[in-house]
């Protein structure tokens, strides 16, 4: 009886886990860049009780199957799915987005450097390019003043103001992609840092094969699919709701035993 009350509070933890995730999905359905996350499980270890192909006592006979009982499931990972998100149209000449499988560099104001999906650049005082948060783009783009700017599928950033014939080039947008991208760590702000698991990154040009192109004045919508995130949640709500009814059979049966009279 114990035991089947572990494995179904197991169950509950586990559908509870799932759950926060597929809230988290949903409420960024609306951030730039971000990439949906999915819970993996595992079952527990099993007790064996009886081994197959063993002889009972007395008997020449032997079992054909084992007898075994398991302790619950556990939570072995959470997987980012890094499909293309839906471009969409902005308007802003600052705004860029990868097609393809190629991160921004962003600078922290540590020195480090993150990786990150989302394409929202702003201007500083200073004329560099960097994220919503003031972190530099890397490596560093300077844009001149009152200047009309023009991005390239390669990533050159090319510049016209007032009284140029010719375009300047200002800068140019370096990629970073990954062997396993799904080994980055997510820290907030729209960005991932690299693990072990992630391996090294590996730097190009966009338009290098595997980086993918850079289209100007897009942005990279969220690829969280809210129809099935939806549905995800209704069977996590019944997954949770057959476990807490099986400690509640569970505590039935207890009772019942403990009223038992010789």
């Amino acid at each position: 009886m114990n035991r089947a009350l572990r494995v179904a509070t197991t169950g509950m933890a586990a559908q509870q886990m799932n759950i926060e995730i597929i809230a988290n999905n949903l409420s960024n359905v609306n951030t730039t860049g971000f990439k949906k996350v999915r819970a993996e499980f595992q079952d527990l270890m099993y007790q064996t009780m009886q081994i197959a192909g063993a002889s009972p006592a007395g008997q020449s006979s032997t079992q054909p199957v084992e007898v075994q009982v398991g302790n619950g499931v556990v939570p072995v990972g959470t997987v980012r799915q890094f499909t293309q998100g839906d471009p969409q149209m902005t308007g802003n000449k600052l705004d860029m987005a990868v097609n393809g499988e190629g991160f921004f560099q962003i600078r922290r104001p540590d020195g480090t450097i993150a990786y990150s999906r989302d394409g929202q650049f702003k201007l500083a005082s200073d004329g560099q390019l960097v994220s919503a948060q003031g972190y530099l783009l890397e490596p560093g783009i300077s844009i001149p003043a009152n200047s009309d700017i023009q991005i390239s599928r390669d990533g050159k950033i090319n510049t016209v103001t007032d009284g140029d014939i010719l375009p300047t080039l200002s800068g140019e947008v370096e990629l970073a992609k990954f062997v396993n991208p799904n080994g980055l760590r997510a820290i907030g702000n729209n960005l991932f840092v690299e693990t072990v698991a992630s391996g090294a990154p590996t730097y190009g040009k966009p338009g290098d094969e595997g980086f993918g192109e850079l289209i100007q004045s897009q942005i990279e919508a969220s690829n969280v699919d809210v129809v099935e995130e939806m549905v995800a949640m209704i069977v996590a709500q019944r997954a949770y709701e057959i476990n807490s009814k099986t400690v509640r059979t569970v505590e039935e049966m207890m009772q019942i035993a403990n009223n038992l009279r010789r």
